[in-house]
């Protein structure tokens, strides 16, 4: 390669750099965060209030700056942030000490950045000075028209009125705030300390409150499960007794079912004895029912029937001789009740006649009434004698009557003492049998010949009564019979005590 085009290479190269080199000095580009103020020869926009500044703002974009002739200078517009702690007054006259925060930053509109351009350009350090100085006094101000309780319970209030109040200052500096916040607010005195006490101890009371109840109600959960737990326990220790309960009775009949079988099997063998006894027993009584019971029934029932007819028939006999007796009687005292009455109406008469006889011949009143008396003594004497002989004839035909009936039963005194044992023999088999009414169970050894004996037993029991009837029949008492007749009535009464009792 040739000298003269390395030349010219070089050259191009070093104008190069010269120009990048040139292009970097006269060029500024603003950030996103600050505005380029450019004032000098030239520097001035295209709008009135730049021409009317005298000096160039560029946010956001480059220019270029002639060294020498023009001067760039940098604003901050990122935001800023500085302390407040005023000591102010309340209305209530009770000191007070607020602590803040503000957050400001310059305005992005070009009349913002001129008037903040022209405050604090070379003095942007002293930008939170300024601002603490204004929100204090515009805090001094506001808080000595409100109450402690206005500025703990409405803290909205205090920040927007302090905003409204600053407002047209910080438009004049050129800056906006993004936040007041009020961070705390303290007394000396203790008031807001007190204040909030009623509250506190009626939260604090609450609070209590709400713990006792929730440890009542812990408590009540707890022993409501340590009941379910005991009632749990005392289940599964039931069920447990009664497994074992039933292991037990099983391994029991298990060790008992050799003896338990012995004694079924005897108790079977008992239990068909028993049956056969029974059966036994049973056919005793129809035997002593076939051979002994219906034979006697029958032999009784013809011997009261045969002795029932003949006393009847005697009995008839009897009442009709005393029928005969009585009429006859009757009829001979009619006969001699007529005389009587004839004989005393003829006395009469006979009395009237001769009383008046006696008063016709003039004997007087008196003899008649005397004779009249008279005929009615007469009178009255024969009607007497009459009915007396006529109660006589009656009576003798009543003891005739007596006498013909004790003769008939002294006669068939058996017969008349099995019809009364037939007709009450159902009562005396009863009263017989009462000795055995209180026997719940009854075994017997020896079988049918052993119930036979038994029943012929209760039978005879009926027969005691024999020597008492016929005694009565007799008309005597059991104590009389001394003449050696039996209690049971072996030997009758004689003919000399009937006729006695006649």
């Amino acid at each position: 390669m040739s000298p003269e085009i390395l030349v010219v290479v070089g050259v191009a190269v070093v104008a190069v750099i010269v120009l990048i080199l040139l292009f970097k000095a006269i060029w500024r580009v603003a950030e996103p965060n600050e505005a380029l103020i450019i004032s000098g020869l030239g520097a001035h926009t295209k709008n009135e209030l730049a021409d009317s500044l005298g000096f160039k703002i560029v946010t956001g974009k480059g220019t270029a700056v002639l060294p020498g002739f023009q001067t760039a200078r940098r604003l901050r517009l990122d935001s800023r942030a500085t302390n407040l702690q005023v000591n102010c007054v309340t209305q209530q006259g009770i000191p007070v000490q607020v602590r803040g925060v503000i957050i400001y930053k310059v305005g992005d509109d070009f009349t913002s950045i001129a008037n903040a351009a022209r405050r604090f350009l070379d003095q942007q350090d002293s930008m939170n000075g300024a601002i603490h100085e204004l929100f204090t006094g515009h805090l001094r101000s506001i808080i000595g028209n409100l109450t402690v309780e206005d500025l703990i319970l409405n803290r909205e209030r205090l920040t927007s009125e302090t905003r409204s109040s600053a407002a047209d200052e910080m438009s004049k500096l050129g800056l906006v705030v993004d936040s007041l916040q009020i961070q705390e607010i303290e007394d000396e005195t203790g008031y807001i300390t007190n204040l909030g006490k009623p509250h506190a101890a009626k939260i604090a009371a609450a609070a209590r409150i709400a713990e006792a109840q929730r440890d009542q109600e812990a408590t009540e959960a707890e022993q409501v499960a340590a009941a379910k737990k005991a009632s749990a326990i005392r289940e599964s220790q039931i069920q447990q007794a009664g497994y074992q309960a039933e292991v037990d009775q099983a391994a029991a009949k298990a060790r008992q079912a050799g003896p338990l079988s012995e004694a079924t099997a005897r108790q079977e063998v008992v239990v068909q004895e028993t049956r056969a006894a029974e059966l036994e027993a049973q056919l005793a009584e129809q035997r002593l029912q076939s051979q002994v019971r219906k034979p006697a029934d029958a032999k009784a029932y013809e011997t009261v029937t045969l002795s029932q007819a003949e006393r009847d028939a005697r009995i008839a006999q009897a009442e009709a001789e005393a029928r005969e007796t009585e009429l006859r009687a009757t009829a001979q005292a009619s006969q001699v009740k007529q005389a009587a009455a004839a004989d005393a109406e003829s006395v009469r008469v006979r009395g009237e006649a001769a009383a008046a006889a006696t008063k016709a011949t003039g004997l007087g009143e008196a003899e008649a009434a005397k004779a009249r008396g008279l005929a009615e003594a007469e009178a009255a004497k024969a009607k007497g004698l009459a009915e007396a002989e006529a109660a006589k004839a009656k009576g003798l035909a009543e003891a005739e009557a007596i006498r013909a009936r004790s003769e008939a039963l002294r006669e068939n005194q058996e017969a008349v003492i099995a019809q009364q044992l037939a007709e009450n023999w159902p009562q005396i088999v009863e009263a017989g049998s009462k000795a055995f009414g209180n026997v719940d169970h009854m075994v017997v050894l020896n079988g049918a010949q052993g119930i036979e004996e038994m029943l012929a037993k209760a039978l005879t029991l009926g027969g005691t009564g024999l020597g008492l009837a016929r005694s009565l029949l007799a008309g005597g008492t059991p104590a009389a019979a001394k003449d050696g007749a039996s209690v049971n009535g072996a030997e009758p009464p004689t003919k000399n005590a009937i006729d006695a009792a006649s």
